[in-house]
C-alpha cells in the first residue's frame, strides 16, 4: 500500500456527474480542512461543467469552485485514496478493500434551484465536518 510521506489523510468524493454533491463537497473540505487532508472529486460519467447552481450556493459562503472541472473517475483515484465517499453514484464505484467507504444519500442538486441546493449545501458542510473530525482526531 502506496504511503505519501506527509501520511495525510486522502478523500475521494464520487458522484455520477462530478458536477453538484462531489464538487461542494470537495470544496468544503478544502475550505475546512486546509491542506491537512488531500481532497479529490470524480463522476462515474462526469459532465461538461460544474452546475452554476452549485456554484453560486458555494459563492454564498465565501467558496470559490468556478475553476474546478469535472472529472471521470478511475481505479487509481481509489486506490490511493483512504475514505472513497459516494453520493448516488450505485455501483459504479470500484471497491478495495482497506478502504473507508461511505454512501451519502443527498438530494441531486441537478436541475433544481438555489433554495434547493442551498439545503444541499448546508448538509454536506455538515457531514465534512464529521468526516474532519474522524480523520484528524484532536
Amino acid at each position: 500500500m502506496p504511503e505519501s510521506a506527509t501520511s495525510k489523510p486522502s478523500v475521494l468524493f464520487v458522484c455520477v456527474h462530478n458536477a453538484g454533491r462531489s464538487q461542494m463537497a470537495a470544496g468544503w473540505l478544502t475550505h475546512l480542512a486546509g491542506d491537512r487532508i488531500e481532497v479529490r472529486s470524480a463522476g462515474s460519467a462526469p459532465a461538461d461543467q460544474v452546475n452554476p447552481v452549485a456554484v453560486e450556493a458555494m459563492r454564498e459562503v465565501g467558496i470559490d469552485i468556478t475553476g474546478e472541472q469535472p472529472k471521470l473517475l478511475t481505479i487509481d483515484a481509489v486506490e490511493v485514496s483512504d475514505a472513497v465517499i459516494t453520493m448516488g453514484c450505485g455501483d459504479a464505484c470500484p471497491i478495495f478493500l482497506g478502504k473507508r467507504y461511505e454512501d451519502w444519500k443527498l438530494a441531486d442538486p441537478a436541475g433544481q434551484g438555489i433554495g434547493a441546493v442551498r439545503v444541499i449545501r448546508d448538509e454536506i458542510k455538515a457531514r465534512v465536518g464529521e468526516l474532519i473530525a474522524e480523520l484528524l482526531p484532536a
